[in-house]
């Protein structure tokens, strides 16, 4: 399924060339990575390398389950595997999928020709994919490659996934051994023995070994866990606060708005109110101007002819003086109609003529008054517009 197409040399400078001219292809040929995140997949790679130079970064064709194929980084090669006091090598590929780094990788175990996969086993798949808590805990960006393949060593300690094929061993102690132990040693890469010892240890040396070992992967499982737990908690709180971030923008925006809106209200309330101290100067001023002419008028004669009382400053005032009284002396003509024909003194045909004749004529006095006030407002609203641009 999976056929490498480049393969770096194994010089740390020209790997970290490699990794820099692959990340930094563009068009068809570039990677499938995010632009923010290729600089992080270059450090982790090259952190990985300085400490597990048994793997090697390349670019292969991965093939997907639905068919899709895709160019992708891998880190190929072997992985360290501490069982019994020796320490094997295993086999793996760590594939960095198009969402790495915010996911988890995909990692599988290699087995060669001469090696097959435990089943069952807790932690890898007989497809080799490997599941083990650290891949689904993935935190971004904390999570990198080289605590991921401390974590796989140490599962993989606990329970060794490969098993050797059956095959003649000149050496029969150490056969008898990895018999015992059910994993023979492996034949892929090399065999580490450990320095500090000459004699084998005892079984009872290797019991307290593992039992310490264990309760250390233990203990930082659970440091780790605890880790997640402090972290999701944060995250839960960091979302509180966003949320209350934005109820209190939102508040923001509304208090905002509402104090824009009684600011136009006051603007147009100081308009207003403009409006009403200059008809109120208007009406002090003709109050002014006709108090004297009263009070003549009424040393001259008691009875103050009404006609006389008040005259119309202009044309327009005069013309609606006419069409209001002749309104309203038209509306008492008719109230007078209705009560005649009531009591029987007006016929009713008689009634019906007048009153049509009478309302075409009211309707033409209040034609002519509604033209006039319209002229006058009209009037009004420039003299107001001279006032105030003066």
């Amino acid at each position: 399924m999976v056929q490498p197409s480049s393969t770096p040399p194994p010089n740390p400078q020209q790997i970290q060339q490699f990794l820099s001219s692959v990340l930094s292809q563009r068009g068809p040929s570039a990677l499938p990575y995010s632009e923010d995140t290729k600089w992080l997949i270059r450090q982790q790679l090259v952190s990985l390398i300085s400490n597990y130079p048994s793997l090697e970064p390349k670019t292969a064709t991965f093939t997907h389950n639905d068919g899709r194929s895709v160019n992708l980084l891998q880190a190929d090669g072997t992985i360290p595997m501490p069982f019994q006091g020796v320490t094997y090598n295993i086999p793996i590929i760590i594939w960095l999928m198009e969402s790495y780094p915010r996911y988890a990788p995909a990692v599988y175990v290699n087995p060669t020709r001469d090696m097959i996969i435990k089943r069952p086993h807790p932690h890898v798949s007989p497809s080799g994919l490997v599941s083990i808590p650290y891949l689904h805990n993935w935190i971004y960006p904390s999570s990198n490659l080289v605590d991921l393949v401390l974590h796989l060593s140490s599962a993989f300690s606990r329970d060794p996934p490969l098993y050797s094929q059956r095959r003649p061993n000149p050496n029969p102690r150490v056969a008898a051994t990895a018999a015992a132990a059910g994993y023979p040693p492996s034949p892929y890469g090399r065999v580490q023995h450990p320095q500090h010892s000459q004699a084998r240890p005892t079984s009872t040396d290797d019991a307290a070994e593992v039992y310490k070992r264990n309760a250390m992967n233990k203990l930082v499982e659970m440091v780790h866990g605890d880790i997640i737990g402090m972290r999701k908690a944060r995250e839960v709180e960091m979302e509180g606060m966003f949320s209350a971030q934005a109820v209190l923008r939102r508040r923001e925006e509304e208090i905002n708005k509402g104090l824009k809106e009684m600011q136009d209200e006051k603007e147009a309330l100081e308009q207003q109110l403009q409006v009403v101290l200059m008809n109120a100067d208007v009406l002090d001023s003709w109050i002014r101007d006709n108090e004297g002419k009263i009070k003549n008028l009424g040393k001259k004669n008691n009875n103050v002819d009404v006609d006389e009382a008040i005259h119309c400053v202009d044309v327009l005032s005069k013309q609606v003086l006419d069409s209001t009284a002749a309104d309203l002396a038209i509306e008492d003509v008719v109230y007078s109609l209705d009560k005649a024909v009531q009591d029987g003194v007006v016929p009713f045909d008689q009634y019906l003529r007048n009153v049509r004749l009478l309302s075409r004529e009211q309707f033409f006095h209040r034609a002519t008054a509604s033209k006039v006030k319209e002229a006058q407002m009209q009037a009004q609203v420039a003299n107001m517009a001279a006032r105030i641009s003066h």
